[in-house]
């Protein structure tokens, strides 16, 4: 079996990262993230994903007003917030785990490009939702899943042991 440490490193040391230095990030690594996310696994192999990708300041303070937990726009270079259509749904009922698995492979390629990322969740909190979905001019069907805050980090964050034994379960509870 290959196992690059390097990878499960990677894993392992990615942090939330809310600090930015403001600085751009170049289009090249832009798709280089997008391809990451739209790699991810899907149930039926279903693909409900949509990318809205933002950069202006004026578009990532209205986020802010809507969904205050999401500050660090302020000086990230992007914001990618990512959308569900449950139209494109096979397998009704899994957007919600297709879209977070793109999201997590949004984190996972931005930390290993040496970028800085936080997920901010706007579903499934309806006001939220609708107010993103008109700010985004996103179509009724819709749904935006979270917003990633993306950016050159402005901190380090040591890598933090999550690992609890009293979590695993083997063969029953």
């Amino acid at each position: 079996m290959f196992m690059s440490q390097e990878f499960i490193d990677i894993i392992l040391s990615r942090r939330s990262i809310r600090k930015f230095t403001g600085e751009d990030i170049p289009e090249a690594d832009i798709k280089t993230i997008l391809e990451s996310a739209m790699a991810a696994p899907s149930a039926c192999n279903q693909q409900p994903w949509h990318f809205v990708v933002t950069k202006s300041k004026e578009t990532h303070d209205k986020i802010n007003e809507i969904q205050p937990y999401t500050g660090m726009l302020k000086k990230a270079a992007l914001g990618i917030t990512v959308c569900a259509d449950p139209e494109l749904q096979t397998c009704p009922g899994f957007w919600q785990q297709d879209c977070s698995a793109a999201i997590e492979n949004i984190l996972l390629a931005v930390h290993a490009m040496g970028y800085g990322a936080t997920w901010c969740g706007l579903y499934p909190n309806d006001d939220i939702v609708y107010k993103i979905r008109d700010l985004l001019e996103l179509p009724k069907t819709i749904f935006p899943l979270g917003v990633i805050a993306i950016g050159v980090p402005d901190e380090e964050k040591p890598p933090s042991d999550r690992y609890k034994e009293d979590r695993v379960h083997h063969e029953k509870w």
